[in-house]
């Protein structure tokens, strides 16, 4: 991987890219019809962004993915969190 990429992206975002790939890892094989597993990763990925998710968006991840069979992806989360 390029590191010069990486510390380009961190600087742009402010986001860790050790962070993102761990969580990444962590996520494999994840069941994400388990409403605790999905709300951990919504609190994850709302560390790493540096973006608290109130009560009620997190309800609404909650229920799209798990309830209504939504995927789980960096895009849809960043798309549900850019709309609060």
């Amino acid at each position: 991987m390029d590191n010069k990429f990486f510390k380009n992206m961190e600087s742009k975002t402010g986001v860790n890219m050790k962070d993102v790939f761990e969580l990444a890892s962590s996520l494999q094989g994840a069941n994400f019809k388990d409403e605790a597993t999905v709300r951990n990763v919504i609190k994850r990925v709302s560390q790493i962004a540096n973006k608290p998710v109130n009560k009620e968006t997190e309800d609404k991840i909650v229920q799209s993915i798990v309830k209504d069979g939504n995927k789980l992806d960096f895009g849809t989360l960043a798309e549900m969190l850019n709309k609060k």
